[in-house]
């Protein structure tokens, strides 16, 4: 059930990849109504897998009851087609970090989500939230709403205002986001990287250039930020973790807005992502993973 601070009951996400998936567990684990969008029927069908293994695991662990997963697994529906979002309260875009895709989504969302104060939200890393809200005639109500992978175990969200959101929608965003989900929301100016990845991925950029230039090896580096800092885990596995093409992405996106060297993508980085050797997800990067 929904909270009674919110308003929001039907949710949209667009994309079912690690984000977008985990994305739309929370939400149906939470009681909501979710329908989950990919561009294909073969990455929609690698999406709900990915989706209902993850829901599967979670009861296997006893985090939620049988119960729990049959309810949760009967909240989600899935499509191919955007034109279904036309009922939804929110819809959340979880898709590539490439700024002309996301506003080409929002441009259709605007145009079939029938509600008018219906809330449009990005999950965006680094990409201006200005620029999806003006893409649509309801800039008041488009909103970044950033969670941070995997999104069912962290407990933390980014809500970032564009320049157009109105205080309403923030409010409701920030409602949904903690009394619904129970998540723990910070806010941050619309500005690259926002809090977490304006300090995050420059140090990630640090340990791939130390990586490349041979001060220390791999494994000399995680252990050293792991056992000296007490870091969960070293910058390169989770590099690894996050996706190389995601940090050279946001790694981009936040030298186009500075002009700050250091947050410009290494080399390697570079050559890795044109590799297509991307971390976890392509089984290969810092590290190889079966």
């Amino acid at each position: 059930m929904t909270d009674a601070l919110t308003d929001i009951s039907r949710v949209g996400v667009v994309g079912c990849g690690q984000m977008g998936a985990g994305i739309a567990e929370v939400c149906a684990r939470a009681g909501l109504d979710v329908m989950v969008a990919e561009t294909t029927g073969e990455a929609l069908e690698i999406g709900r897998t990915r989706l209902l293994n993850s829901l599967t695991k979670a009861a296997a662990r006893g985090k939620i009851s049988e119960e729990e997963l049959k309810a949760t697994q009967d909240r989600l529906t899935f499509t191919t087609d955007l034109g279904e979002f036309t009922d939804r309260d929110l819809v959340i875009e979880a898709v590539v970090e490439n700024e002309q895709v996301k506003t080409e989504i929002f441009q259709v969302l605007d145009q079939v989500v029938a509600r008018p104060d219906a809330i449009l939200a990005s999950n965006t890393s680094s990409i201006p939230l200005v620029k999806l809200a003006v893409a649509t005639s309801r800039p008041d109500h488009v909103i970044g709403i950033h969670f941070f992978n995997p999104a069912p175990v962290q407990k933390l969200v980014e809500l970032i205002p564009a320049l157009t959101t109105s205080e309403g929608t923030i409010s409701r965003a920030q409602a949904l986001v903690e009394k619904v989900l129970g998540k723990h929301a910070i806010r941050a100016q619309d500005r690259s990287g926002f809090v977490v990845n304006a300090l995050l991925v420059p140090y990630l950029l640090s340990s791939i250039r130390m990586f490349e230039s041979g001060i220390a090896s791999r494994e000399d580096i995680d252990n050293g930020m792991e056992l000296g800092c007490a870091h969960p885990m070293g910058p390169l596995k989770l590099s690894d973790l996050i996706g190389l093409d995601t940090i050279a992405s946001i790694a981009d996106s936040m030298y186009s807005e500075y002009k700050e060297p250091l947050y410009a993508a290494p080399p390697l980085l570079q050559r890795m992502v044109d590799a297509g050797r991307l971390g976890r997800k392509t089984g290969s990067g810092f590290y190889t993973y079966g």
